[in-house]
């Protein structure tokens, strides 16, 4: 909610504020904001939604190829069968499939904009309602048990917070209206390290106290990937929201790796085996932006966080490192040869996808073999990793399997 004072601290949320002024400011903003799309809306109506009483129906928007989607069903499989089980089975591709069915969880609708990463989406997970629209275009979300979803962040890295007054922000206020139609018992949303530095800390707090008037119980936190077993140092904001009617105090996991612990996981670890046959991997030469700083770890290291780009994807850690000969300036030593960029199939492990999981390039021969590359760097760069989603999700999963009754007990979902 936006102050009426002026200034330098212009945007700030309340500290004491009325729940019903601030979800009625809500309902209010996301009502001008259909007005003014409304030639664009869609007016297709939902089909039949393959709901399962038994389980957790899931939508998914944002949903990408499904890094955050799978990370989740994984540990619903783990919550049904036990840990060990479900990571033989998610070896597999057959395996799986024979498997997955078992989960907590089972997604019935995903949305995306993003053309080849639903074709990955359709790859690689079971027959769902999926829709390629803009989100301020959906009239109507499925009801649903939880709701998933990393919302764009354009503008997360500008000066100035962007709150619920701010028209810049209207696909989180989307995210909200879904939860306000689908009244599911939790949500999980991710997003950018950068969020909870913008107006000095009060734009997540307006986020938050935004979300908590949908009627949840809201917790964030900010963690790192490696601290979970991936290969990879990226520090995410994740936010969990409760419904409020429920009894259930949801707690970010402890992390499972790091000093007295288990060991972080290594690039060695994690791609060694794959140095002499890496597959397909983006060429070319190295922009003077790209040599600004060190894009080479060693084997024994995490690696750095994987971007939503081949152009900008890391160094193989083989050959010489870099060597910084100026501010902002490293260069590669030795013959160019020693040197390239992680394939797709290695970053695709560092994100800790499995092997089997397969990642549209948009099949278009007549497209360059770099551009088509780069439509898998971006859907991977852009995922949550498996494994930091499976973490994140595990409480609701293992609280979830044993409360069904307590999640639909008012009634508030009709799965039919």
């Amino acid at each position: 909610m936006k102050l009426e004072e002026r200034g330098r601290a212009k945007y700030r949320p309340l500290k004491d504020y009325d729940i019903k002024q601030v979800k009625q400011l809500l309902l209010d903003k996301i009502e001008g904001e259909q007005k003014a799309i409304q030639h664009l809306v869609n007016s297709e109506e939902m089909p039949f939604i393959n709901y399962k009483e038994d389980k957790i129906n899931v939508i998914s928007l944002f949903s990408g190829c499904g890094g955050l989607d799978l990370g989740v069903e994984l540990a619903g499989l783990q919550a049904a069968i036990g840990e060990e089980k479900a990571l033989n089975s998610f070896k597999e591709k057959d395996w799986y499939n024979s498997t997955r069915n078992e989960s907590v969880f089972h997604t019935v609708y995903s949305n995306d904009l993003f053309k080849e990463a639903n074709e990955s989406y359709q790859f690689n997970f079971p027959p769902t309602y999926q829709q390629q629209l803009d989100i301020r275009k959906i009239t109507e979300f499925p009801k649903a048990d939880l709701v998933l979803g990393g919302f764009p962040c354009p503008g997360f890295s500008e000066a100035g917070p962007r709150l619920i007054d701010d028209e810049r922000n209207f696909l989180y206020l989307h995210f909200i209206r879904c939860l306000i139609q689908a009244k599911p018992f939790a949500f999980i949303a991710e997003n950018v390290k950068g969020m909870l530095t913008l107006g000095k800390g009060e734009v997540i707090n307006q986020i938050v106290q935004d979300f908590a008037s949908a009627g949840y119980n809201v917790k964030f936190k900010l963690v790192n990937a490696r601290d979970y077993g991936v290969p990879q140092t990226r520090e995410r904001v994740f936010i969990v929201g409760i419904r409020e009617d429920l009894e259930f105090d949801y707690n970010f996991p402890s992390p499972t790796h790091g000093e007295g612990k288990l060991p972080f996981m290594s690039i060695h670890e994690a791609i060694r085996d794959l140095e002499e046959k890496p597959g397909p991997y983006f060429e070319g030469g190295f922009s003077p932006m790209y040599l600004s700083r060190n894009r080479k770890k060693n084997w024994t290291d995490q690696s750095f966080t994987i971007q939503a780009s081949g152009r900008q994807a890391p160094l193989h850690p083989s050959g010489p490192n870099m060597v910084k000969v100026g501010k902002d300036h490293w260069e590669l030593p030795g013959d160019p040869s020693l040197h390239r960029r992680l394939s797709v199939k290695e970053i695709a492990r560092i994100q800790t996808f499995p092997d089997w999981f397969e990642f549209s390039d948009g099949n278009n021969m007549n497209v360059q073999t770099n551009n088509r590359l780069d439509k898998q760097y971006k859907q991977i760069g852009n995922a949550v990793p498996v494994m930091l989603a499976k973490a994140v999700s595990l409480p609701l999963a293992m609280w979830a399997k044993d409360n069904i009754h307590l999640i639909r007990q008012e009634n508030l979902i009709t799965l039919n």
